[in-house]
């Protein structure tokens, strides 16, 4: 089914230069990103040679969506966005700064890795929710879709296709210069959220009563829990997003000095496979979703992600499987953007601009929560069965996906986002809301195109 195209409006001043900022910055960012999550897990792993001890770093990366979403989501909301941004970065910048002295002393320590994957993946946090909830702030409704195109295509290029290469590239060389990129990577992205024009602090609807964290958090989760398309989106990229945990917590030590039997340059390249998908994905987007809609476009999500993990446990654990694997996860990056692009948009129409941070928060929390798990579950699976039983085991859990989205992501929820009168729905007013505002009796969502209050 094809999508609505909007018309063509007048952009706003500044609204140019705002996409164009936070499209650079996605970019500038998500090389740091790539360098610092090959570089510590792989300099976990000059230090032991165990799966547990080196997927650590990847669970204690993911750890903080699973308990600090929530709240980070309520700052969001409260605060200015570009603030919490720049708060991300330069925690970013000190925790590299330590390992980067510590490498150069050559004294880093395991507890210093976990502490820096902490401090990067609470920054990941609170960038991943402002990021998201800043776009309706800086950029018009009618060029959402291309911002979101445009930005996932940076997340991808550089974090995957252009940055894992030169992460594998410069541990290569040596983490000292590795981690050096990776600092000023982010010194760069907090001079350009400088540039930003406009008031990225959404004012919250006027109200008598002191503003509760709590109630703000419930009212969030209470969002999502009654909106069933969202809802649903959230729980079916929870499976994924731990398919995509297990493999990238899974590939540096079977990889490297494992089955596939590559060094750490040749594990970059693999890598880049999926990056290339990824920015591939961004570019085909928009005609995809004209073509087929954006159903089955975000369906390739779940196709890459079983494709992901079924690569490496199908086939036979030896070099030879390396460009297979790496196909497989050009397949997964190309249909994960799609996805992101689609839900992005999805999102950014359905909830309102002062609630953004919150659904975001607990969105990504159900979405999300399951990664530091599933890159636990998958070490334990591996180093107790092996790695085919770890992967094989996400696989199943992809195939279990089929049914619930058919059901429940249908051509007409997906045709009253796109269509003219689409608007986001009203959240609950704070204090004293209704349980069941939103929802049917039988626990159906109300017409996406529910007027919203306030404009986006």
């Amino acid at each position: 089914m094809a999508t609505a195209q909007p018309k063509l409006q007048a952009d706003p001043p500044g609204a140019r230069r705002n996409e164009w900022i936070l499209v650079v910055f996605t970019g500038t960012t998500n090389v740091a990103d790539a360098v610092a999550r090959i570089a510590l897990p792989l300099l976990a792993a000059h230090i032991s040679r165990s799966p547990i001890v080196v997927t650590a770093v990847a669970a204690i990366m993911s750890l903080p969506w699973l308990v600090a979403a929530l709240h980070i989501g309520v700052l969001v909301d409260r605060m200015d966005r570009r603030a919490l941004l720049m708060a991300a970065e330069i925690g970013r910048m000190l925790s590299v700064g330590a390992l980067l002295v510590a490498v150069l002393a050559a004294t880093p320590t395991l507890a210093l890795i976990y502490t820096a994957a902490l401090v990067i993946g609470l920054a990941d946090v609170v960038a991943g929710i402002s990021g998201v909830s800043i776009v309706p702030s800086a950029v018009p409704k009618h060029r959402w879709e291309t911002a979101n195109a445009r930005i996932t295509a940076l997340e991808y290029l550089f974090n995957g296709f252009a940055g894992q290469p030169i992460g594998g590239f410069l541990v290569a060389i040596g983490f000292g210069l590795a981690l050096s990129v990776t600092g000023f990577a982010y010194v760069v992205g907090a001079i350009l959220l400088l540039l930003l024009v406009g008031n990225f602090k959404v004012a919250a609807p006027p109200t008598t009563q002191k503003r509760s964290v709590n109630k703000d958090i419930r009212e969030g989760l209470r969002f999502l829990w009654q909106h069933r398309l969202l809802r649903t989106m959230a729980l079916l990229i929870a499976i994924m997003a731990g398919c995509w945990a297990a493999w990238l917590a899974l590939i540096p030590v079977y990889a490297v000095g494992g089955p596939l039997g590559l060094d750490e340059r040749q594990y970059g390249f693999l890598l880049t496979c999926l990056g290339a998908g990824g920015v591939i994905g961004t570019v085909i987007v928009g005609p995809v979703n004209r073509w087929i809609g954006r159903r089955w476009s975000m369906f390739t999500d779940i196709i890459g992600a079983f494709g992901l993990v079924a690569a490496p446990a199908l086939l036979p654990a030896a070099p030879s499987s390396a460009w297979i694997v790496g196909a497989a996860a050009f397949v997964a990056g190309a249909g994960g953007t799609m996805w992101t692009v689609n839900s992005r948009f999805i999102t950014q129409s359905l909830v309102p601009a002062d609630m953004l941070g919150r659904f975001s928060a607990a969105s990504r929390l159900v979405a999300w929560g399951m990664t530091p798990v599933a890159a636990i579950l998958a070490g334990i699976l591996a180093q107790i069965f092996s790695y085919r039983v770890a992967f094989g085991f996400f696989a199943a859990l992809c195939v279990l996906l089929i049914y619930p989205f058919f059901k429940v992501v249908t051509r007409e929820r997906i045709a009253e986002v796109d269509g003219p009168t689409a608007a986001p729905a009203t959240p609950a007013p704070r204090g004293g809301q209704d349980e069941n505002a939103g929802t049917t009796d039988g626990g159906e969502d109300v017409p996406e195109t529910t007027t919203a209050g306030g404009s986006r």
